[in-house]
């Protein structure tokens, strides 16, 4: 059976005053779910620059170890050369391996060269890790922190929050759908969690603006869904205790 705009209503007001409950439960945890969010994205963040400055010096250890290799390489054609200018036939063959030694020499250096200014990065980026690992631990303190503390708010009204829960969406279940759209769009809008508010002494509940007089009459008659023409939000009611 097609409900009337007066059960609509009605459900809507139902489902406000329990999304009220639930925000006022989730006032008292306060900023600390979004603090504990934070945290672990510090965190994350931290541990990811430590492991790209860990994958960077392994880099550079390689380098480290091809530039030793080619040192080594180096010395031992240089010595072989040595022993081969011993046995040279003329002032030709002893210039040329001179001169080949000369670009082994020029190699060793260059290798040297390299290694030392892989040494230096990595000496760096150990310091980098260093540092943010200091602050990774201070990070990860202040979570276990943060988080005992909202434990501990959240395990004491645990079970109100459920049932509140299981609650709504009996309650939402019940609402239209596209009464519930609008509801949780305007909601989801709004400051202050409210989608559906009754006219308190004259005003709009949501934004206080005034609400006419003749309009306060149709809202009374509950014949269609009227809005408020400043904040958008559903006019329900009229609160006749605030006369």
């Amino acid at each position: 059976m097609e409900l009337t705009v007066a059960q609509k209503l009605d459900l809507l007001l139902k489902l406000q005053q329990i999304d009220s409950e639930l925000d006022d439960i989730k006032k008292i945890r306060g900023d600390l779910p979004e603090e504990v969010r934070d945290l672990e994205d510090d965190i994350a963040g931290f541990e990811t620059r430590i492991g790209k400055f860990n994958n960077e010096i392994s880099v550079l250890d390689e380098e480290i170890s091809r530039h030793k290799a080619t040192k080594k390489d180096a010395e031992k054609l240089i010595s072989r050369y040595k022993d081969q200018q011993m046995n040279v036939r003329n002032n030709r063959e002893y210039d040329a391996i001179t001169k080949e030694m000369e670009l082994q020499t020029l190699e060793i250096e260059l290798a040297e060269k390299k290694m030392r200014e892989a040494e230096y990065k990595i000496k760096a980026k150990k310091e980098e890790i260093s540092a943010t690992d200091g602050l990774l631990k201070e990070r990860r303190e202040d979570l276990k922190v943060k988080k005992q503390e909202l434990d501990t708010i959240t395990s004491e009204s645990y079970e109100d929050e459920n049932k509140l829960m299981d609650l709504r969406d009996q309650q939402a279940e019940k609402v239209e759908e596209r009464l519930y759209k609008s509801y949780t769009k305007i909601r989801n809008n709004s400051g202050n969690g409210l989608g559906v508010v009754k006219v308190k002494r004259g005003a709009c509940g949501g934004c206080f603006n005034v609400v006419p007089p003749q309009r306060q009459a149709d809202i009374r008659e509950k014949k269609k869904i009227i809005v408020c023409e400043h904040c958008g939000r559903i006019l329900a009611d009229v609160d006749t205790e605030y006369k």
